[in-house]
């Protein structure tokens, strides 16, 4: 049996209990239809073009772990944002860690998705905003049949949450491979802010294969700051679908920083619902041996007057692949929109590859809207300057290579991240540079 049938069969097999514990037995059971047509994706489907999922798909992966894991807090620090206070929403083997979360209901929700989907207080919730931003593509649909935990986070009008939100999921090998598929729902309403941190983790070398998806509504003059942080190990793979929903006024923004894993994919949707939108997309790739990452954006311009800036940096060595499919589509009525979009990439060695793929679809006629893309090696005159101030050649290309991620790391409002990517990027560069960006 293949994993596309272990899967569709599985569902079949619980769908009592999910029916019993959740008001979306319909939305299950048509998502299931959709993922049983369509199946997974393939290099056949333009969209997929450049990235195979073979390799990944091999596994025979357990979908419910048999038994909870415990894991100290000592063997997870390394992999938390540490420094600062912070909410936390952790989860070991896809089941929510109570001992090792902080999560809260005190003039907001920062809770489990468990918990929205079984109490009739935040069914409303669940009826207005749950699948309503994610699309039905199979791997989505895959997602939200077995959609039963992650996070859920509701902050309501006028708030400024006053520190981060972290959402961490650790796989620890209790399976011989092991499939999640955790669903967030986040609900930021008027006039609020709040800061969040992503991060997928394998404590293990047992394959592990996260097929995530994230819905975020940014209502009227919220703000979203979003960051993600994917430096797993070679065994695990990681199929990520953001969808976020965009109200007037309102400003969202999604980091992506991708140092590690087999198999990455990032499918990050923005549609802007109103006007005077503000979007940011931006992303720095630093792989190597035979890692693959591929980032495939949307920004939909609907309403005039709005915005949207992407800005995506690669760094990509040995025999490492990297992909970006960026697409940006300006409707008619979205007079005034000013949306830029740029993909640059250093490839380190020979043997890397990088496919890059920007596109604009434009239907109105008062835009200002860019796009483009770069693929070379360092500037050999700037890597000759250095060394002739005394600079050996290893920290020379280092300094330019920061020195070529900087315009993404400028704009992340997290002082602890930012010295956190830095110190990451230096140690995938080989370095050691005393000093942050």
């Amino acid at each position: 049996m293949d994993l596309k049938d272990k899967l569709v069969s599985s569902f079949f097999a619980v769908e009592d209990y999910l029916e019993d514990s959740s008001p979306l037995h319909e939305i299950r059971n048509e998502a299931i239809k959709n993922f049983e047509q369509q199946g997974f994706p393939t290099k056949k489907q333009e969209a997929w073009k450049y990235t195979s999922l073979n390799s990944v798909l091999k596994h025979n992966y357990s979908l419910f772990p048999k038994q909870e894991t415990a894991v100290e807090y000592h063997a997870i620090k390394p992999y938390l944002i540490h420094d600062i206070d912070t909410f936390k929403i952790i989860f070991i083997d896809g089941k929510y860690s109570s001992h090792l979360s902080q999560t809260t209901h005190e003039g907001m929700d920062v809770c489990l998705m468990s918990a929205a989907l079984s109490k009739p207080k935040y069914r409303i919730m669940i009826e207005n905003y749950f699948n309503k931003a994610a699309n039905k593509e199979s791997l989505t649909s895959l997602n939200t049949a077995f959609a039963t935990e992650g996070a859920f986070i509701h902050i309501p009008k006028n708030k400024l949450v006053q520190k981060p939100i972290q959402i961490v999921h650790f796989s620890t090998g209790s399976e011989a491979s092991l499939m999640l598929q955790p669903r967030n729902l986040i609900v930021v309403d008027e006039n609020s802010h709040v800061q969040i941190i992503e991060r997928h983790q394998s404590l293990t070398e047992n394959p592990v294969l996260t097929n995530s998806v994230t819905e975020i509504f940014t209502n009227k003059r919220a703000i979203v700051d979003y960051y993600k942080i994917q430096n797993d190990n070679l065994n695990a793979s990681l199929i990520d679908n953001t969808f976020i929903k965009q109200k007037q006024e309102s400003i969202a923004s999604v980091h992506t920083f991708s140092f590690g894993g087999n198999v990455t994919r990032n499918n990050l949707n923005f549609y802007q619902h109103g006007e005077r939108i503000d979007s940011t997309l931006k992303g720095i790739t630093i792989i190597g041996d035979k890692q693959h990452v591929d980032h495939n954006t949307l920004v939909h311009h609907i309403e005039p007057n709005c915005e949207s800036h992407q800005d995506y940096k690669g760094i990509f060595g040995d025999r490492s692949t990297g992909v970006f499919n960026g697409k940006v589509i300006v409707e008619k009525e979205a007079q005034k929109t000013n949306a830029y979009q740029a993909n640059n990439n250093i490839l380190a060695d020979d043997k890397a590859t990088i496919n890059t793929k920007p596109q604009l679809e434009i239907f109105a006629d008062d835009v200002k809207c860019s796009h483009g893309c770069t693929i070379g090696q360092l500037d050999e005159e700037a890597l000759f300057y250095l060394k002739s101030r005394g600079i050996p050649e290893k920290e020379a290309r280092a300094l330019l290579m920061f020195a070529f991620s900087n315009t993404v790391l400028e704009s992340v409002k997290i002082n602890e991240i930012k010295r956190r990517i830095t110190k990451l990027i230096a140690k995938k560069l080989g370095v050691n540079i005393g000093f942050d960006l």
